[in-house]
């Protein structure tokens, strides 16, 4: 096998699919504080057993994702403050600013060429919709 993983990365990615499985279970529950609190825990220490504690600091720390990191940290005070929906608000916003630019760019979807008007709008350049 080309790439190993090593067995603490292992656990981080158990711990980030057990994070996930509190959450679901706690937004499920209707926002029971407990499954939310034990599902970000988890996801901290599995996102910090994926990277390295240092990565990790960096990734929170770094100036340019202090506009995801902040409501984060935002959103899990207000969960432990007793305010759930607010909290869970927060950090699905904060994790997505945080992470949104790890994934490939955004484009159009392939299937938008099959769309009558659209597809043929697309294809020829002289098509003007205005």
């Amino acid at each position: 096998m080309a790439y190993e993983i090593s067995e603490i990365k292992k656990i981080g990615i158990g711990l980030v699919g057990f994070s996930i499985l509190f959450s679901f279970l706690g937004v499920i529950l209707f926002f029971d504080r407990g499954l939310l609190a034990l599902g970000n825990i988890f996801f901290l220490t599995g996102v910090g057993l994926l990277l390295g504690w240092q990565s990790m600091w960096q990734l929170f720390t770094k100036k340019a994702n202090l506009k995801g990191s902040v409501p984060f940290f935002i959103g899990l005070f207000l969960l432990f403050v007793r305010w759930p929906v607010a909290g869970i608000i927060m950090e699905l916003y904060g994790s997505f600013v945080l992470f949104s630019g790890y994934g490939p760019p955004p484009s159009k979807p392939s299937y938008i060429k099959y769309l009558s008007l659209v597809g043929f709008c697309n294809t020829h350049s002289s098509c003007s919709l205005s």
